[in-house]
């Protein structure tokens, strides 16, 4: 077994795992590691965890230091100088013409590279604005497009729900969402509902996917025909959280539905969630 530390470089970016080598680390440390970018300044957030030696010991690398006051002042002025570069980004995109849009400056701590994101509808020639960037800071020039997700990640804002953005609040990584887990959560499927912010799906409807799928499993859904006190009918309609149903009864059809709950009623043929070929076409591009 060996023991590993859990390093991020930005508030809610993905966890990297490094050793500690002879230093003595506590949560909250910054250190001072190399990466596959360069030389760079990040918080501990995981200690005190063992591994077993095949699976990490190949590419784990050490953390070359703890950080001193020094690296975190540079962190800072690093940081303000990403604000002065993106200002010189964006008159270099409306310079040069190109249909972007610059979202953010990543500089690594040694200086060896700079890092501009960008959203664009299509792919971009930018290789004239890498040059005049290059010629401005004479350093290693990338260029990254970026999704709307990690638009709004880097950007943040707040929800419909009024609260910050799940992304750039507490989510490290982005989980995958689908329009399945809508329709399963019997949401309306109206684009302005169950999308966020990006335009694409919310990403809480992550969130009780599990309990749903849980629930679906004993509750009959929409289309099932189930045999109840009153006689054998179709579900029309089907409460997933309260196990409250609506039978359409044989006997009577020009009536109203009954109201029963799950518990009352003998399930002969369940239902199934299906989603229309209309529904599929019309928010298929919400996914992603």
């Amino acid at each position: 077994m060996i023991e590993i530390i859990g390093v991020r470089f930005r508030d809610t970016g993905k966890i990297y795992h490094f050793s500690p080598g002879r230093y003595r680390i506590k949560k909250g440390d910054n250190v001072i590691v190399e990466t596959a970018r360069g030389v760079e300044m990040g918080e501990v957030v995981l200690t005190e965890k063992k591994v077993d030696i095949s699976d990490k010991s190949r590419a784990l690398k050490e953390i070359m230091r703890i950080a001193t006051n020094n690296d975190i002042e540079k962190c800072k002025r690093n940081r303000q100088r990403e604000m002065d570069i993106l200002a010189v980004f964006e008159k270099k995109v409306i310079e040069h013409k190109l249909m972007m849009k610059p979202i953010n400056i990543d500089c690594t701590f040694d200086g060896s590279k700079i890092l501009f994101y960008f959203t664009a509808e299509s792919r971009v020639d930018f290789r004239e604005l890498v040059k005049d960037l290059a010629g401005i800071y004479r350093t290693r020039i990338e260029l990254r497009q970026i999704g709307v997700r990690d638009e709004a990640k880097m950007l943040g804002g707040l929800g419909i729900c009024g609260r910050k953005f799940c992304c750039s609040s507490f989510l490290s990584e982005f989980q995958p969402v689908s329009i399945k887990m809508a329709k399963e959560q019997s949401l309306s499927l109206n684009p302005t509902k169950i999308s966020g912010t990006c335009g694409r799906l919310m990403c809480c409807l992550k969130y009780e996917q599990d309990c749903y799928e849980e629930l679906l499993k004993i509750t009959p859904k929409v289309g099932a025909y189930v045999e109840t006190s009153e006689g054998k009918g179709t579900v029309e309609d089907a409460n997933i959280l309260t196990g409250i149903l609506k039978v359409k009864l044989d006997k009577n059809t020009d009536a109203p539905a009954i109201t029963v709950n799950k518990n009352d009623v003998k399930l002969i043929k369940d239902g199934q969630v299906k989603l229309s070929r209309e529904e599929i076409k019309a928010l298929k591009a919400l996914e992603g």
